[in-house]
């Protein structure tokens, strides 16, 4: 497999150093001095982008046009019919998250267990609470808007921004009598070039379209309960 990667800062260098380790993947590197156009991405299988939202939206066009597949880690930007349109039109297979932790693939199903809390308790609040590095632009995380959009519940979102945090996500279910925590804390952006990887692998078989990774992942877990 041949990968475009878009954006070799923190995560995109992690991804490079496991690109490096496996003998079945190629990649070129694409930055603000070899910018992805169509004829560029000509010959590759995927794209792989950790550029950030603005920067993305730009070369979006010309990686549409391209046709092939694309795994995209950007974020601070919405899906409008416009972009969907974009992807519509390449006809190919699209997948995107705010975060490509696997592991938070089993967080969002523990979130969908504490959505249920109201059958138990009279008096239920929830709250979210994330913290990053100082160079994260987006705030609260998109990671953060996720989980709310799981819990299906307002909940109050707080955010900090310190050192170099790689991402720390927790989730607080108070009621009258206690308290309940779920916390996912990554400790290195190695877990996110792992999970985008594994979506370059995945992309290649799925129906064109956009596809969100953790649908992808949960997917995947069904199928091998099944088997």
């Amino acid at each position: 497999m041949k990968i475009a990667l878009l954006g070799k800062g923190k995560t995109g260098s992690k991804a490079l150093e496991l690109i490096s380790q496996r003998d079945d993947l190629e990649v070129t590197i694409f930055d603000s001095k070899n910018t992805p156009t169509k004829s560029k991405l000509e010959g590759h299988d995927v794209v792989l982008s950790f550029l950030t939202g603005d920067i993305f939206l730009q070369y979006m066009d010309e990686i549409s046009q391209s046709g092939i597949c694309v795994v995209s880690g950007s974020t601070g930007f919405e899906w409008t019919p416009e972009r969907l349109k974009l992807v519509a039109d390449s006809k190919a297979a699209w997948i995107h998250s705010n975060n490509f932790s696997l592991g938070m693939n089993l967080i969002k199903q523990m979130i969908n267990i504490l959505s249920k809390a109201d059958a138990l308790f009279t008096n239920s609040n929830f709250s979210i609470h994330e913290i990053h590095h100082t160079k994260k632009l987006d705030a609260p995380s998109g990671t953060a808007k996720a989980w709310q959009d799981w819990l299906g519940h307002d909940s109050q979102m707080t955010y900090e921004r310190i050192g170099d945090v790689v991402g720390t996500h927790e989730l607080t279910l108070e009621t009258d009598n206690e308290k309940i925590f779920l916390r996912h804390e990554a400790l290195d952006r190695k877990i996110f070039a792992e999970g985008a990887l594994w979506a370059c692998d995945q992309v290649l078989r799925l129906e064109p379209g956009l596809h969100d990774f953790s649908n992808v992942a949960l997917k995947a877990l069904s199928e091998d309960k099944n088997d």
